[in-house]
């Protein structure tokens, strides 16, 4: 699916996260990463400032919230230029509190230097706000 080294970046660095290779994901991150999650009011919403921070305040406590090994994020599509990679993709699970998750997204991905260098997130956060506090 992957026509650039970029777009194989991105699709690796979804693989090794579905995985729940946290340090797998942390190697493929710049040491100056950020990663906004574009909403309010949900779980890890906000600027999340560099690799370390991203996986130990950020991504561990996330993915704590699901059953071991989910969520799995399926790149649906994917198209660069340049350092710029937009993948839609579709994110699975299940909750620890027994919900299942199933949520459409959107990533725009700057790779600088072969690494994750910027990440910004874009989701249904009405159906993920639902899932944790109704």
């Amino acid at each position: 699916m992957a026509t650039t080294k970029n777009e194989e970046l991105v699709i690796k660095f979804f693989e090794t996260l579905s995985r729940g290779d946290l340090e797998g994901v942390r190697a493929m991150f710049h040491k100056d990463a950020t990663w906004q999650a574009m909403a309010r009011d949900i779980p890890g919403a906000g600027t999340h400032s560099g690799r370390d921070v991203i996986i130990d305040e950020f991504l561990g406590p996330i993915r704590g919230e699901f059953e071991p090994g989910d969520p799995k994020v399926e790149v649906k599509n994917i198209v660069s230029k340049g350092p710029m990679v937009m993948a839609e993709c579709k994110g699975t699970g299940r909750l620890k509190n027994g919900k299942e998750y199933d949520n459409d997204y959107a990533w725009a991905v700057e790779i600088k230097n072969g690494k994750v260098f910027a990440i910004r997130e874009y989701m249904d956060t009405h159906y993920v706000y639902k899932l944790f506090f109704e």
